[in-house]
């Protein structure tokens, strides 16, 4: 989370209002919805692009900043809310977590295509608190994240349960692979092959837990018949968490255009 630019505890007030069994219900307020457009800004940036690339990119192709961070972000649709339901629960992890280091990769800089989602497990935390050493405290938290901002037929709840359930049996395992690919070859910034493969050679190391949840981000206006969907009791071996957001289409839109305001060209506020 350090390279994202954001103080986790400014935002973990937005979580707060939590209820707990059969399934957890997070209920963001309207004035902390409508602050994400100011406080996410940045960090959504990062999550696409980190400054050190964005910078190098804009000296090597001589193209501004703003056309750069452009073409790394999806279009308004239902790619934009669902990279925007994994990045508030990137961020959810954090939250719900104080005082504790979490590595994840920022899976959204690796899509080869803006207009589609990243591929393999959406949301993907380790908790190493004695690394360099590999201990029984080790943790890997993967989510599985379904967002519905407008009337229609998907079933988020639903939907999260079931792939939730694909990320248990083989996913997770897959999207460590495919993480350890592409940090041979790409930066994932503090995510390290090392780290990777604390989790893929898990034989060699103390045994890790694994915490999975099934995350359904959903706007206010839609969720009481959405709720129909969670569990009457609570799952052993997943946690089904409901994150409800007012006006969530009009959230996520304004935190997009503030994403495209944050990127300083060279020259500028200097």
């Amino acid at each position: 989370m350090r390279d994202l630019d954001i103080d986790i505890s400014a935002i973990a007030p937005c979580f707060a209002d939590e209820h707990q069994s059969p399934y957890v219900l997070v209920c963001v307020s309207d004035e902390h919805a409508a602050a994400w457009a100011d406080v996410l800004g940045v960090p959504v940036r990062q999550c696409y692009i980190d400054d050190a690339l964005l910078e190098a990119r804009a000296q090597e192709t001589g193209r501004t900043k703003s056309e750069i961070v452009a073409a790394k972000l999806p279009d308004r649709g239902s790619t934009m809310a669902g990279d925007f339901g994994e990045i508030l629960v990137f961020l959810y992890h954090a939250a719900v977590e104080p005082g504790t280091e979490l590595i994840g990769p920022k899976k959204w800089r690796l899509k080869q295509d803006r207009t589609k989602p990243a591929p393999y497990s959406d949301v993907v935390h380790f908790v190493l608190p004695n690394w360099p050493q590999p201990s029984g405290q080790d943790r890997i938290l993967c989510s599985e994240v379904k967002t519905k901002s407008t009337a229609g037929d998907s079933s988020p709840v639903k939907a999260a349960i079931m792939d939730c359930e694909k990320d248990r049996t083989s996913r997770l395992a897959k999207t460590l692979v495919w993480l350890k690919e592409r940090a041979l070859i790409d930066d994932l910034g503090t995510t390290t092959v090392d780290h990777l493969e604390r989790f893929i050679k898990a034989t060699d190391h103390p045994p890790a837990q694994k915490q999975f949840r099934a995350v359904a981000i959903i706007c206010a206006s839609l969720v009481d018949e959405e709720l129909e969907d969670t569990p009457d009791e609570e799952p052993a071996d997943h946690t089904v968490v409901v994150i409800v957001v007012p006006s969530l289409k009009q959230r996520y839109e304004e935190v997009f255009d503030a994403v495209h305001t944050t990127v300083l060209e060279t020259g500028e506020g200097t």
